[in-house]
């Protein structure tokens, strides 16, 4: 018997058909959330039940700007781990850096970068495969030796002279005067063009006509647009193919990320066709591999012009706005804590009897700035989102409890390093907390093992040695001649937390009173 299909009354087979079709898809989302919600693996997880229920909560948070707040908000809430998204988990304990980055035994699988992530970074340190990325590490990893960065120091020295020697001239030009600086643009300049010399063989020149160079201008201006198009890519994987060149051409990021990549491929082609030796990383990664042994070297095999090209562009990025964001971060707290600065002023000027002293080697016995430093690390992450990585397939247990293939592993800085579990009064700039001698009881439970600003495992950061040694030297001369003090500007209370966080920061102005330290006058 076949039975008719009855159209409703005043609706014609199109609209029907229409009808039909919201109908399917309505249900079918109804069943995936109840699906998400009831049967999911992750169920057992807490978390908000909306963000079990779809992603699009956890891809507002990311287009916001605004994630590593509402995410730390969720812990506070929830606990240490939490289902932040259908299929994706947040971690906020010390262990989850090892259980998910830590070394893994032979045949062990890792878990792996989330292709949503680093879709743009396949030839490069950040998004390759494991053994690409074992390649490229062991080969660009000469240019990071204790021997390569000793090299390295005349170059490096130049630059953070010439950017003390700017900062004087702007007080000189004030009459000798307390004199406000926006030492986030100059915290830029100086890491760029240090980065920018050994990364491209030249600098990018912004020290010394005090402004950005295009590049890194079109860097900063895409930040928030690339974020949002992680968000994207995140919100449609399966049609990202599709969804990205649109959002790219609305956007208008594409052209610039286009701009970016083909100025890198020129300079490299520069520094390539380049006779002679020089100290930087192009020089370390064409002659280190020498003293390798020729029959591992051979088999192995060197990078591609892409891949230099790729990572060269990747450690300029890593390598500069990162140190920066850490001296300026630095810098506002310092100039907060009086207390702190003065304590820190006492080390450096009553270790060196003259700035020249100030070098590479001696500013590693500088034990409070470390704490300096890493306290504002632990305060203002150079890395603001969670690098995430996707469970191995077959799964994997974590912070003690399974997890299935598949699922997205957040690590979020900021959740970790204000949490009241990992640090006792985690709103507080205490350096102090640091430092294991004289260090107050209250202290010694803090789980200081959460942080973890180059992170853990084999794809740890290959420049940590060299950025903490420059972020040293940077601090230490601009402490040995000048102290710091918070401007009139209004932005001084909210200037972190008014900033949006994407893969970067973006970071307002942050105009520091500067004023010539009484041994250092000055010169009219």
């Amino acid at each position: 018997m076949i039975t008719s299909i009855t159209i409703p009354l005043g609706l014609s087979p199109a609209a029907a058909f229409a009808l039909a079709a919201v109908s399917f898809c309505i249900l079918t989302l109804s069943l995936h959330i109840l699906y998400n919600l009831y049967l999911h693996p992750l169920r057992q997880y807490p978390g908000p039940r909306l963000w079990a229920a779809t992603q699009i909560p956890y891809l507002r948070a990311w287009l916001s700007g605004r994630a590593p707040f509402t995410i730390t908000d969720l812990h506070n809430r929830y606990g240490e781990i939490v289902r932040v998204a259908p299929d994706r988990l947040s971690y906020a304990s010390p262990q989850a850096w090892h259980d998910i980055r830590g070394h893994r035994k032979a045949g062990q699988g890792e878990n792996g970068k989330d292709a949503a992530f680093y879709y743009t970074s396949r030839h490069n340190l950040l998004g390759a495969g494991r053994i690409s990325h074992a390649r490229m590490r062991r080969l660009l990893a000469h240019g990071f030796s204790a021997k390569a960065m000793l090299a390295q120091q005349p170059l490096i020295t130049s630059y953070v002279d010439l950017f003390i020697s700017r900062l004087r001239d702007m007080v000189r030009e004030n009459e000798g005067r307390p004199t406000d600086v926006n030492l986030v643009a100059w915290f830029n300049y100086v890491t760029f063009d240090v980065i920018g010399d050994l990364a491209f063989g030249a600098p990018f020149e912004s020290l010394e006509l005090g402004r950005e160079h295009p590049w890194v201008a079109a860097v900063f201006n895409s930040v928030e647009e690339f974020g949002k198009m992680v968000a994207v890519r995140y919100g449609a994987p399966k049609l990202h193919a599709h969804v990205m060149p649109v959002f790219a051409a609305i956007s208008g990021v594409g052209k610039p990320l286009q701009q970016q990549a083909g100025f890198a491929g020129e300079q490299i082609d520069k520094r390539l066709a380049l006779q002679g030796r020089r100290p930087d990383f192009i020089d370390s990664l064409l002659h280190g591999a020498e003293k390798e042994k020729e029959k591992e070297e051979k088999e192995e095999g060197g990078l591609s012009r892409e891949e230099i090209v790729q990572n060269m562009r990747l450690l300029v990025l890593a390598g500069s706005e990162t140190t920066a964001t850490v001296l300026s971060g630095a810098a506002y707290f310092l100039a907060r804590h009086g207390e702190v600065q003065r304590k820190l002023a006492e080390e450096v000027r009553g270790r060196f009897k003259s700035e020249d002293e100030i070098d590479m080697l001696s500013v590693q016995g500088l034990t409070y700035m470390l704490a300096v430093l890493d306290e504002s690390m632990r305060m203002f992450p150079p890395v603001p989102a969670s690098m995430p990585r996707t469970c191995q397939p077959g799964g994997d247990v974590i912070c003690g409890l399974p997890v299935p293939g598949g699922t997205g592993l957040d690590i979020w800085p900021w959740a970790l390093n204000y949490s009241t579990s990992n640090f006792a009064d985690p709103e507080k700039f205490i350096p102090e907390r640091w430092v294991e001698e004289g260090r107050d009881p209250k202290f010694d439970n803090d789980r200081r093992e959460a942080l973890q600003p180059f992170s853990v495992g084999p794809r740890n950061c290959i420049g940590k040695n060299l950025a903490y040694v420059e972020m040293r030297l940077i601090l230490a001369r601009l402490i040995w001649n000048f102290d710091l003090a918070v401007s009139d500007d209004e932005m001084w209370d909210n200037w972190i937390t008014d900033s949006k966080a994407y893969n970067l920061w973006l970071k307002d102005p942050l105009p520091v009173r500067l004023t010539p330290a009484s041994h250092a006058p000055i010169k009219q």
